[in-house]
């Protein structure tokens, strides 16, 4: 595309005093993809300070990662976090979110921000597991793409215990 500039951006966790980004961002992810994350827009809306404080410094616990990407402008334009939820499951990437204006492969913001998932959980363990809505397929694409595999494992969706999630893997080693 003639003319179209692509945004710079940086990756960095995110830190306690960025709690009120980190609001702001998880409102429009809910808000464009609700399907995608285990909480209503009603919940989001609900919490204080002190819980979004709590996730904002997420980005520096230990076994636990949130990282952000940041455009040259200011605007937070992506997230993707993880955990360690038991031993058995490893590392887990959670709360994975790129605005409209950034997706796709062109801009790399998704790349940039698993690259430092990966890097992270390679450190927790040798493989990487997610949790996808079976209905997300722009989702289940981007990150088959990135080569993660569906495994056999379903689970239950949070918020509709009638609906389901995939669980997909990528083995890091």
């Amino acid at each position: 595309m003639v003319g179209v500039s692509i945004p710079t951006f940086e990756i960095r966790p995110a830190i306690d005093s960025d709690w009120r980004e980190v609001r702001e961002l998880r409102l429009e992810m809910i808000r464009d993809t609700p399907l995608a994350f285990a909480e209503s827009l009603e919940d989001a809306l609900a919490h204080g300070e002190a819980e979004w404080r709590l996730r904002a410094r997420r980005g520096t616990g230990d076994h636990g990662i949130a990282v952000v990407a940041i455009s040259d402008s200011g605007r937070w334009v992506g997230t993707m976090g993880g955990f360690v939820p038991d031993p058995i499951t490893g590392p887990l990437l959670v709360g994975v979110f790129v605005t409209p204006e950034v997706r796709g492969a062109r801009a790399g913001v998704t790349d940039a921000l698993l690259a430092r998932i990966e890097e992270w959980a390679r450190a927790e363990g040798g493989r990487l597991t997610l949790h996808v809505h079976e209905d997300n397929i722009r989702a289940r694409t981007a990150y088959k793409r990135r080569g993660f595999l569906a495994t056999d494992r379903t689970f239950p969706y949070a918020l509709d215990p009638l609906q389901k999630e995939w669980e997909m893997v990528k083995e890091l080693r």
